[in-house]
């Protein structure tokens, strides 16, 4: 049972990598892709990690405490996933 999930797993995570280099302009093909270079193979995984974890941007206006009649924007950027 526990080889048959691993399987599964394995072959969504190829599908992903694939939908992930095709996104980049990797030409990515079905086993060794040793003639990669490290940049093309980071560019996968950056995209990868980028579809699993999504960037949140969150930014609003206050007046400025020591300030008065100035208004500061504050803008968070806050990474959630896994």
């Amino acid at each position: 049972m526990k080889g048959e999930f691993t399987q599964k797993g394995r072959e969504a995570m190829d599908r992903f990598k694939m939908e992930s280099a095709s996104e980049v302009g990797v030409n990515l093909k079905n086993g060794y892709n040793g003639d990669l270079t490290a940049r093309e193979a980071g560019s996968i995984g950056g995209q990868m990690v980028n579809m699993m974890c999504p960037e949140q941007r969150f930014s609003f206006t206050r007046q400025n405490a020591r300030k008065i009649g100035h208004i500061q924007t504050l803008t968070f950027y806050v990474q959630t996933g896994i």
